[in-house]
């Protein structure tokens, strides 16, 4: 994907989005000195161009039951079986990441599991069928932290 060119009010509305994605664009308009169209006409440039991928509501697993967080490096038996594996693991709800990676890994996924027998059983039961050699597990203890990338000033084109 191209490099996407952002002038300072671009990085601005980034930075104030990337704190609080559900910020009212009027609120924004208003921190940044410009009008609210021009704020949502700004927004709707960054979609278009890829720059903001939408806006998404986070759920903490463990409070909904899913309290193993893996994550699993695959190898596969037909290298070329690429496609055909990632449709199949789009029909695991489980499955919330996936990846091509360098490395030793075909394939690299974050799964979330009830606990470690529900883990057990969607590797036995929906992942090992596959058409994988084998996978190598890692299961985090706890996420210590999570966050967006930095909008820096340094972005803007001017």
């Amino acid at each position: 994907m191209a490099h996407t060119q952002l002038d300072q009010l671009d990085v601005k509305i980034l930075q104030m989005m990337t704190g609080n994605a559900r910020k009212p664009f009027l609120e924004i308009a208003r921190e940044c000195g410009v009008s609210g169209a021009a704020v949502h006409q700004r927004i709707g440039k960054l979609q278009s161009a890829g720059v903001i991928k939408g806006t998404e509501l986070l759920v903490e697993p463990s409070t909904i039951g899913y309290e193993t967080c893996a994550y699993m490096g695959f190898f596969l038996k037909d290298p070329s079986s690429f496609k055909d594996v990632i449709a199949k693991l789009k029909e695991i709800p489980e499955v919330v990441e996936c990846h091509f990676t360098t490395g030793q890994y075909d394939i690299f996924i974050k799964i979330y599991a009830h606990n470690n027998d529900h883990l057990l059983h969607l590797i036995h039961e929906k992942l090992q069928n596959l058409g994988l050699s084998r996978t190598e597990s890692l299961i985090s203890f706890k996420e210590v932290f999570k966050r967006p990338l930095p909008v820096n000033d340094s972005l803007a084109n001017e």
